[in-house]
C-alpha cells in the first residue's frame, strides 16, 4: 500500500480537537515523515510532525499541553499533539488560508509575511513557483496532493 494512514485515530483525534483538516494533517505528517516517529532532520526537527525543538517549547507554554522535552517529540501522541496545535495557530493566523498555514508551517510565519508584504508571492495556491524556498514551494505542493490522495482514499472514515 502506497498510501498508509498509522497513527490515524491519534491524527484523527488532533485534527478534530484542534479544527484542522483530518487529511490535511495526515498529508502533513507523510510529508514531513512518511509517518516514522523517529525521524530526524538535518536541521534538527524531530518526529512525525518534524517539529523543531524551539518551535515545540514554545507551542508547548502557549497551548497549555506542558511538559515539554526534547525526547518527548519522538513521542507520536504527544510530537501530533504538539504539531497539530501549531498548525492551528498558523491557521487562525492566516485566516484559514490552507495554503499559507502550510507555507507558514515549513518556511516560517515571519517569511511568509516578508512575501506576501513584499509581493514575491500573492499566496494562491496557483502561483507556488512564486515562493522564494524551493523546499517550502515542495513541502506546500506535496502536501496538497497527499491531502486529496487521503481524502480519497480514506474519506469514508
Amino acid at each position: 500500500m502506497f498510501y498508509p494512514l498509522p497513527y490515524k485515530d491519534t491524527i484523527f483525534h488532533y485534527a478534530d480537537t484542534n479544527s484542522l483538516d483530518r487529511f490535511l494533517l495526515a498529508a502533513v505528517v507523510k510529508t514531513e515523515s512518511n509517518f516514522d516517529p523517529r525521524a530526524v532532520s538535518p536541521k534538527g526537527a524531530v518526529g512525525l510532525m518534524q517539529v523543531m525543538p524551539d518551535t515545540g517549547n514554545w507551542a508547548a507554554q502557549k497551548s497549555g499541553i506542558g511538559g515539554f522535552s526534547e525526547d518527548r517529540l519522538f513521542d507520536p501522541e504527544y510530537n501530533i499533539s504538539i504539531g497539530s496545535w501549531y498548525l492551528a495557530d498558523l491557521k487562525k493566523e492566516f485566516n484559514g488560508d490552507a495554503t499559507l498555514m502550510l507555507a507558514a508551517y515549513n518556511g516560517g510565519r515571519g517569511n511568509v509575511k516578508k512575501w506576501l508584504e513584499k509581493e514575491h508571492w500573492t499566496g494562491r495556491t496557483g502561483n507556488l513557483e512564486q515562493i522564494p524556498f524551493p523546499e517550502t514551494r515542495q513541502f506546500v505542493r506535496k502536501v496538497i496532493w497527499y491531502r486529496k490522495v487521503y481524502g480519497y482514499l480514506y474519506g469514508n472514515q
